[in-house]
């Protein structure tokens, strides 16, 4: 009998699993891959993001990987001009990072066991095991395997935005808006790409993200709708989208790329409720948006911390579990909420409107808010803070002097 199963092991099911582990309690961690292993990644870990993996004692450890910092100088096309600026208020001003996946999860996987969790790799969970309406376990087995089942006070659903666990449960779904966006992208040699780099075209995008071994992930984004139009030509439409920006054209063209291309049709935006009796969800498997913004594996991290906490305030007698579980929801979407909208709004490609088009023209060249606006569209800082009339209104009095 285990207090956790965790059904899911890569950014948010290994340190939920590694976090519950070191407060004391049995935890079963399992995948259906094996690690290392790739799966389709924006790679972005925020400042925010690094503070979790410090507060770990992971940083240090993914540092020495050799993956490069990020957010320190990143660059937003906007077309007419470039904001160029970093996350200097999180993370003491060291960045974040954009690692393999390869790297991060079994980085993150050996923290788990390390901390006392037991792993059991290529298992595939068939079904949850109910009493009286509650979830006490589950039913699955491993690779070539006889079905096993193993209980446990709470099933806890780490497996991404196409959960089993959510769906054998039927968790509730809100605030949905369809997929916006469809991405292909790829990793290339031969690319100076320095930190984050995103270009914004009419009803297009592309983005370059520097991760392990000198690679650079080359991301394209288009509307959603034109998935199997781009898909049948990939090589041709991404460079189409570089050849509206010159610069980008024959950085690409005197690059190679090192894997194939790896796409996705769009990506849901929703909330799912994220407990009920005996099961809980973490990280994509109970909120989930368009990638655009890179929040992922941040709100994976940041989920995990509070879930491991609301599940022992529950189980040491601290608070009722419902009432901490309801809490855990409630305090991820205050968190979530403005980004959630912030995201879909960006994600569906649409020109800037004018009075976002003024604030950008009114940071250029303001470099204390350059780097507030790249706090806030990381999640360093409070998008409601950064978007505070009063705030807005600081940056453009200020360029209307400069004016």
């Amino acid at each position: 009998m285990y207090d956790a199963i965790v059904v899911g092991a890569r950014c948010a099911g290994s340190p939920t699993a590694m976090l519950l582990a070191r407060k004391g309690y049995r935890v079963l961690l399992m995948d259906k891959d094996s690690f290392p292993s790739d799966t389709m990644s924006t790679l972005a870990i925020w400042p925010h993001g690094a503070e979790a993996l410090d507060r770990w004692g992971l940083y240090d450890k993914l540092a020495e990987t050799g993956c490069p910092p990020t957010a320190l100088k990143m660059r937003f096309d906007v077309g007419p001009f470039a904001l160029v600026g970093g996350v200097t208020i999180t993370n003491g001003g060291r960045g974040g990072f954009c690692p393999r996946r390869t790297v991060l999860d079994k980085l993150l996987v050996d923290a788990a066991t390390e901390s006392g969790a037991e792993l059991r790799e290529n298992f595939t969970v068939e079904s949850l095991l109910w009493e009286n309406d509650r979830v006490v376990g589950i039913r699955g087995h491993e690779r070539n395997g006889s079905p096993v089942e193993e209980r446990a006070r709470i099933v806890i659903g780490a497996d991404g935005v196409h959960s089993f666990v959510a769906k054998a449960v039927d968790a509730p779904e809100y605030n949905a808006v369809p997929p916006l966006a469809t991405y292909f992208y790829s990793y290339f040699s031969g690319i100076d790409a320095d930190d984050v780099e995103q270009y914004t075209l009419e009803s297009e995008g592309a983005a370059y993200f520097p991760t392990h071994d000198g690679l650079t992930i080359v991301a394209t984004v288009w509307k959603a709708h034109r998935f199997k139009e781009i898909r049948e030509d990939i090589e041709g439409n991404v460079m189409r989208v570089h050849r509206k920006i010159p610069e980008l054209a024959e950085r690409l063209e005197g690059a190679r790329r090192e894997e194939p291309w790896v796409g996705t049709a769009g990506i849901p935006n929703m909330f799912r409720r994220p407990y009920g009796p005996g099961w809980a969800l973490v990280g994509d498997a109970g909120y989930v948006k368009d990638p655009l913004t890179g929040q992922g594996i941040n709100d994976g991290f940041i989920d995990a911390e509070n879930l491991a906490d609301a599940i022992d305030a529950g189980f040491a007698g601290r608070q009722p579990l419902d009432d901490a579980m309801a809490n855990y929801e409630t305090s991820r979407n205050e968190r979530v909420t403005p980004m959630f909208h912030f995201t879909c709004e960006l994600a569906s490609l649409e020109p800037p409107p004018p009075e976002m088009q003024q604030l950008f023209a009114a940071m250029h060249g303001n470099q204390e808010a350059t780097d507030q606006f790249y706090s806030a569209i990381t999640g360093s800082l409070p998008l409601p803070q950064f978007m505070d009339p009063e705030n807005i209104g600081r940056i453009m009095s200020r360029a209307a002097m400069s004016a």
